[in-house]
Formats: structure tokens, sequence, C-alpha cells
């Protein structure tokens, strides 16, 4: 029976050797082929360059005796188009001065001819494991200023989270793209730090990218990267996202506010699995799995031509929808006491008591901000040092010392309370619902259902 080969040391790196000798050539192609994802090679800088034009390498093993251009006068050139990955140069004659031009020129490793397999494969490893390294501190610098939560689980016993996690947890396992579907504040960027950490590619970046924050040129930029010159202040090119999730997890949150254009780029990267940097002619192969997320309803937003259908099919493989809070109350008292547990060690703050009547009067809130306000609720009155309800309702407790002389008219439940808030806040900023959203902490759907249901033409109608 025949032996099964092993799986490739490096399955990910793309390696490109480029030397003159072709028994050098061969041998390095041999050696690398059966442990690297992809290996090429040229005689020359000028074919290399070719070839640099058409794909995407993290490591360059480069002569510097070449006939033409020398190795570290076009690794010089490399390194001024923007090129940042690893370069291992090799070469038979060599001094201190030619060792010291050569890190100038921005080599991370020389080695001198001949050489061992062990030499050139240590070399090798060591480059590749600086090139992930770099990666994953980007990703985690990138994470730091964007406040991506931990990926503590999501907290609750209710029948509604329960369903989630045992869904989470069976998707988890298979590579299929995910769309995720709930209302702002509910926990889809968690959900998917779930799905990333219980999955294969755990090992793997997890790269968070809010379609809603970018502009359409900045977007296409930030996923696929571009070459040099084709950004802004014409400064040298850049990897993209989809590159930096490499073997990991790629979550687009807010997909239905992707520009019509970028729809149409990235059905064909889910579909060929390769992306090509803006202004470049490569074509790069990518291993990244696609979680998505929306507030919206995509299925309307296909009926008024604002999202693609093909797209829209090709996101829905799996689609996890991620219930409201209203609809598991039963969960705040284990999130509150997540929340406490959680923050006050990052706060610096003791943990406070929480009443059960406190938790009572916070059951009967409809929650429109879901978790995310539930949690900012429990971080403010940690501060504080004492659970601040009137922190729900911005300016609570200047309309409370209003009302003092009509005790017998002040609303005495929390929905009431709701109301009177969310309208007064849209008579003080005229009807403008994206203004008063805004100021009240909730999406400008949530805001037109409420209003809508309490039956309130008026207000809809200086809105509009």
């Amino acid at each position: 029976m025949p032996s099964i080969p092993p799986p490739p040391e490096w399955p990910l790196a793309h390696v490109l050797i480029v030397d003159d000798e072709a028994g050098m050539r061969n041998f390095l192609e041999k050696t690398l082929a059966t442990r690297c994802g992809e290996v090429h090679s040229a005689p020359d800088a000028e074919a290399g360059d070719e070839l640099m034009k058409r794909h995407r390498f993290d490591l360059l093993i480069l002569d510097i005796t070449l006939p033409g251009k020398n190795g570290i006068a076009w690794l010089r050139e490399l390194r001024e188009r923007g090129y940042a990955g690893e370069v291992v140069l090799i070469t038979a004659f060599a001094d201190l001065d030619t060792a010291i031009e050569a890190l100038r020129a921005g080599a991370s490793d020389f080695i001198l001819k001949p050489f061992r397999v062990t030499q050139i494969l240590n070399a090798v490893r060591r480059g590749l494991e600086r090139a992930r390294l770099q990666r994953e501190n980007w990703v985690l610098r990138r994470a730091l200023r964007q406040r991506t939560p931990e990926a503590d689980g999501l907290v609750g016993r209710s029948i509604a989270i329960k369903g989630l996690q045992a869904a989470l947890q069976r998707v988890a396992a298979v590579n299929s793209t995910v769309l995720l579907t709930g209302e702002s504040g509910t926990g889809k960027e968690l959900a998917a730090l779930a799905l990333h950490r219980n999955s294969p590619r755990r090992r793997g970046p997890f790269v968070p990218v809010n379609c809603a924050t970018m502009s359409p040129e900045h977007i296409e930029q930030e996923l696929f990267g571009h070459a040099q010159g084709a950004a802004a202040g014409r400064g040298p090119g850049r990897d993209g996202l989809f590159v930096y999730a490499q073997g990991g997890t790629l979550f687009l949150d807010e997909i239905g506010d992707l520009p019509l254009p970028l729809q149409a780029t990235l059905l064909r990267v889910l579909e060929d699995r390769q992306i090509r940097p803006v202004g470049s002619e490569q074509q790069i192969p990518v291993d990244v799995r696609i979680v998505a997320a929306t507030n919206r309803r995509l299925s309307d937003e296909v009926a008024e031509g604002r999202f693609r259908a093909d797209l829209y099919y090709r996101l829905q493989v799996v689609e996890i929808n991620l219930p409201p809070l209203r609809g598991h109350k039963e969960d705040i008292p284990d999130l509150v006491a997540h929340f406490i547990a959680t923050l006050s060690p990052q706060l610096g703050v003791p943990p406070m008591e929480v009443t059960e009547d406190e938790l009572a009067y916070l059951a009967q809130y409809d929650w429109p901000g879901n978790v995310r306000e539930l949690r900012n609720l429990i971080e403010r009155s940690l501060i504080l040092g004492a659970l601040n309800v009137s922190a729900l309702y911005q300016g609570l407790a200047r309309m409370e010392a209003g009302a003092r002389a009509l005790p017998a008219s002040r609303p005495t439940d929390l929905h009431a309370l709701e109301k009177q808030h969310i309208l007064s806040v849209l008579d003080s900023v005229g009807g403008d619902k994206t203004r008063a959203a805004q100021l009240l902490g909730i999406s400008r759907r949530t805001l037109e259902r409420r209003v809508a249901e309490w039956g309130e033409p008026a207000r809809v109608a200086r809105s509009a």
C-alpha cells in the first residue's frame, strides 16, 4: 500500500527563487515544492519582476550575482515599491561590506553558497515565521484600535440562546460562508468570533471589517490591497485584509452597506478564491472563510435593487439569526452578572450589587440597543458605583425634576418613559430621525419602528 505524503509544512506560503544557475534553481524548487503552497523561479531580476507583477510572494530567495541588474539593486527597487515580504540573499562571493549592503537594502537573512538543505530550510522557516508574526501583530493592533470584543461566548440560559449556541457550534466545524442577521447590538461580531474560535481555522487570524464606516474607494483598497501609486498620496503598495486573514476568518460586518460595484468584486472573490489588488495585475489566491453580518433584511434590499441577488444567495449558504434582547429577557440577570465580572477588573473598580427589584425594573425595558445597550449601562453604572437606570434615557433626570410639581402626570413604567424620552428627543431635533437615532444610540430603522408602533403621524411626516 503506497504511503500518503505528509501535508506541506507551509501550505499558504508562496516563494520565488531568483538565481542564474539552473542547477541551484532546480535544487531549491525540489526542496521547497513539497513544503510550500507554491514555488516559482526565475533566472534574473527582469524575469523575477514579471512574476512579481502577476503573483504575490511571502518569501524571496535571491542570488546577489545576477546577469544584468544585480540582486541587491533589484531588492532596493522592490522595497521602494512596497514589497514587504521576507528576503533571503544567497551568494558564493561575499565579504563584510556586501553583507552590510544587503541588510541595508532590506534583506532579512544572508546565506553563503554552498549551503546544506537544513541551512536553507531554517532560513525559510525563520522568514515565514517572521512574516506570520508581523501579520498577527498588525491584526492585533487593528483589533485593539477597533475594540474587537473578547470571544467569551454568548451568555444566557434561555431557549433562544441555547439554540443559537448549538447552531454556531454545528456551523463552526464546516468551511461554508455564513450570514449573521439581527438588530444592531445583538452580538453579531461575538457570534462571528465564536464561529472562528470553534473552527479548524482557530489558529489563523480573525479580521473584522465594518463596511458601513469606510468610503467605497477606501474599503476596496482595505480589502484587496493596492499596487504602488494606486492609493491616495501615490505611496508604496500594501497588502489588503484578505491577505492578512489568510488561513483564518474575514468578518464583513454591515455587508448591506457594501457599494454595488464592490458587491460584484466580492462575488468574484467568493467564486474564484482569488483577489486582485487595486492597480495591480497580481492574482492572489486566498484561503479565507467569509462570515458576513447585517441588521437589514437583505431580501428587501435585493427587491429594491440595492443588493445583488447572486451575492445574497452566495452569502446565505448558512443564515443564523440573533434574537433581540427583548425576546429573551430571562437572560438579563446572567448578562448583568457577566458584564459586572468582566468590566469591573478592566475599569479598576469594585463590583456592584444589583437587587432583585432593580433586575425586575430592567426587565420592563425593551432594550432597543439590545445587549450592547445593556453592557454600556453596566459600564456606566460601575463607574458611578450603583445601577444607573436613569442612564437608559438621556436627560431623564432633567425630565423628572421638571415633573415634580405634577406627580400624577408622570409616567410610572419604563415603557411610558421610553416613549416620552424618544418623542422629546425627536421634538428637540425638529423631527430629524437620523439625528435623533444618533442621540439615542439606536439605529434609524429601530426608531422608525418605535414611532410607527406608537402611531405618531405628525412626527413621521416632519422627519420625511
